[in-house]
């Protein structure tokens, strides 16, 4: 006969074990070890329930591969740049963000314009039939192909799956489902894992695209043990918050494309709707002549995203000065920082520093820390740095600027929106020399943060 058996689960990596510690063995992280009580089943019961496949078979790798993935288009551009070119049959999709940002209208708009003519279905937890049906009559969706399954037990929606049939499955969300063979509420770590699996099952097994809703915590990170995000094929998460009328939608992972792809998203009365001029969008009312604004350039995934920069240095009213950003690493903004005290002597010590990149975007391209840097040095002197200016630059703990990646793609972004002088680091020079479309932009090539201040405030 089946038994229980109590165990403990992280909240962040997943890992398992027999009994309650306050740091986790797995990622390090303290009191995330949560319990959960677990069905072992006898020998004579034992079943497949821990495989996210039905393969058993095993292969040698010349001979693996054979199978051919289609992808389906959705019927938004936007969304089929994220998914690598279109919804791979078979995938697993997650999505994540805060409530309201517009989780659910996305998903509604995805099921009406599938280029797949057979059913989509939608599996509901969180909300009745009657409510979805007045959200697609908000946006003007009357496809009668979409079929609602308002159940939250995995065995009763599997049996619905293997009715209908459908070409798309979205379940919104994963947190509300739960499998009777698992102990726990749904939600928790043991529920959570059960039914990703179950779904991931049935998504290989039958070429059945999935697309599954995850909450997220209140430090922003999609809820539930980390092993989910392991198990899916794409991850999707709306960045910023849902106070203003732009969305931003990034792939944070994707097993069938490109990762940390951006798509932009305008919310409207008709639903979410794409917006092309990514760039401009970003910049858009920035201040002209205004110390500690700097323009530069990001890639994220293969588009490149010319932004701003802000940065706000103030006497600190406390014992140790702020140090807060919005957008870039915190950690790398203070080593930028303690770099630029060292050789200016700005007195950065005695000031707090704020750093905000505009739009709700968060970068990791090293290839901003110039513009950081610059921003830093423009509020503190009061002195804005030249106008129409796109500064590029990876800068050393010394001081230096190092090479960064992608030059004639972000060049020629820039461009779009009228830059007219680009800052460089001098080792660029011969990406610049090779580029045949130069134009009238102006390339000003420094090797150190003391040149590039001398070109800027000059």
């Amino acid at each position: 006969m089946a038994t229980k058996k109590t165990t403990f689960f992280c909240k962040e990596c997943g890992t398992e074990t027999s009994g309650w510690m306050g740091k986790c063995p797995g990622c390090g992280m303290w009191n995330t070890l949560v319990d959960s009580e677990t069905v072992t089943s006898s020998p004579k019961q034992k079943t497949d329930r821990y495989s996210w496949t039905e393969s058993n078979e095993t292969v040698k790798l010349s001979d693996a591969g054979k199978e051919d993935y289609l992808r389906v288009s959705s019927g938004i551009d936007e969304l089929d740049l994220l998914f690598g070119g279109g919804i791979t049959l078979g995938s697993v999709t997650l999505v994540g963000g805060e409530p309201g940002i517009g989780k659910s209208t996305i998903l509604l708009q995805l099921a009406d314009s599938y280029k797949d003519p057979g059913t989509v279905l939608y599996v509901s937890g969180e909300e009745s039939p009657a409510q979805i049906k007045m959200r697609a009559d908000r946006l003007g969706i009357t496809n009668d192909r979409i079929v609602i399954c308002a159940q939250t037990n995995f065995d009763n929606i599997a049996k619905e799956i293997a009715s209908q049939k459908p070409v798309l499955c979205i379940v919104d969300s994963i947190q509300t489902l739960y499998c009777e063979n698992v102990t726990g509420t749904p939600g928790s770590v043991s529920q959570a894992k059960e039914v990703t699996s179950g779904l991931v099952r049935i998504a290989k097994s039958t070429s059945l695209p999935v697309i599954v809703v995850g909450h997220v915590t209140k430090e922003g990170s999609i809820a539930g043990p980390k092993t989910i995000e392991h198990m899916v094929d794409t991850v999707l998460y709306f960045e910023g918050d849902n106070t203003g009328n732009y969305r931003i939608l990034r792939s944070v992972k994707n097993r069938f494309g490109k990762s940390n792809e951006l798509a932009f998203f305008e919310m409207r009365e008709s639903g979410l709707c794409a917006v092309d001029s990514s760039s401009a969008l970003l910049v858009t009312g920035r201040p002209q002549m205004s110390p500690g604004s700097c323009l530069t350039s990001t890639m994220e995934g293969g588009r490149p995203l010319t932004i701003e920069i802000q940065a706000l240095a103030a006497d600190t009213g406390y014992g140790n000065p702020q140090r807060m950003t919005s957008g870039p690493d915190r950690n790398r903004v203070s080593m930028l920082l303690a770099v630029t005290e060292k050789i200016f002597k700005l007195n950065l010590g005695v000031k707090d520093c704020f750093i905000n990149v505009i739009g709700g975007l968060r970068i990791t391209d090293p290839a901003c820390d110039l513009a950081i840097v610059s921003a830093v040095i423009s509020s503190v002197r009061g002195i804005a740095v030249r106008p129409n200016t796109l500064i590029l630059g990876e800068v050393g703990l010394t001081g230096e600027l190092r090479p960064v990646s992608g030059i004639s793609k972000r060049i020629h972004e820039a461009r779009r929106i009228g830059i007219t002088r680009v800052i460089l680091p001098g080792s660029c020079k011969d990406s610049i020399s090779s580029d045949k479309e130069k134009g009238d932009c102006e390339y000003i090539f420094v090797d150190n943060i003391s040149e590039a201040s001398d070109m800027l405030f000059a």
